[in-house]
């Protein structure tokens, strides 16, 4: 599936700090997983008011821990789809 691949893209791009093009990849994606990506690059920048916005496009609340244990949990989250 083609989604998939822009998760495991734009989270490449992540543990790479190349936040923006994660950014361009996962923008205009309207599948929750891609809205949660989205609003965990705004908490990266400190946009919490836009990274709560898409979180709950994603249907979840904005987590308060750390932002390593949040991309965890989306690397988690895609290796688990794709198994």
């Amino acid at each position: 599936m083609i989604i998939k691949s822009y998760h495991n893209q734009a989270l490449r791009l992540i543990q790479n700090k190349n936040w923006d093009a994660a950014h361009r990849l996962v923008q205009d994606c309207p599948d929750p997983l891609s809205c949660r990506i989205h609003g965990y690059l705004h908490r990266i920048e400190g946009d919490l008011a836009n990274a709560r916005y898409w979180y709950q496009r994603a249907g979840l609340d904005m987590p308060e821990d750390s932002l390593d244990l949040e991309l965890e949990r989306l690397l988690m989250q895609v290796a688990d789809m794709t198994e």
